[in-house]
């Protein structure tokens, strides 16, 4: 199984689902500020959003089974959460690096 079928199974039937992303990178933004997790929570927020409109039917007459959309999408979230948990990598690494860099000179 690929990665947007898995993302397809999960999130297309259940879209509230994505607000678990959405609120995993808010509560991450809201302790270390960095702005691509902000970015990555409002993604995912809106994708939640459009995801919910699609499975109310408000945005398609009803035939919303082929979802070409998914294929610029999926990757796009997928794109900007790596970046976002990347970057959050290298800060974690950095503050580690500088507390042991200042306890070896005490």
């Amino acid at each position: 199984m690929g990665i947007y079928t898995l993302l397809g199974n999960l999130f297309i039937p259940r879209p509230w689902l994505a607000l678990i992303p959405a609120l995993f990178f808010g509560v991450l933004y809201w302790r270390r500020r960095h702005k691509t997790l902000i970015v990555a929570a409002a993604t995912w927020l809106l994708y939640a959003v459009y995801e919910y409109t699609l499975y109310r039917r408000w945005l398609c007459s009803g035939e919303c089974n082929i979802r070409v959309d998914l294929l610029l999408l999926y990757p796009a979230l997928l794109v900007i959460s790596l970046a976002a948990l990347i970057r959050l990598l290298l800060a974690v690494l950095r503050r580690a690096r500088k507390a042991s860099e200042s306890g070896v000179a005490a």
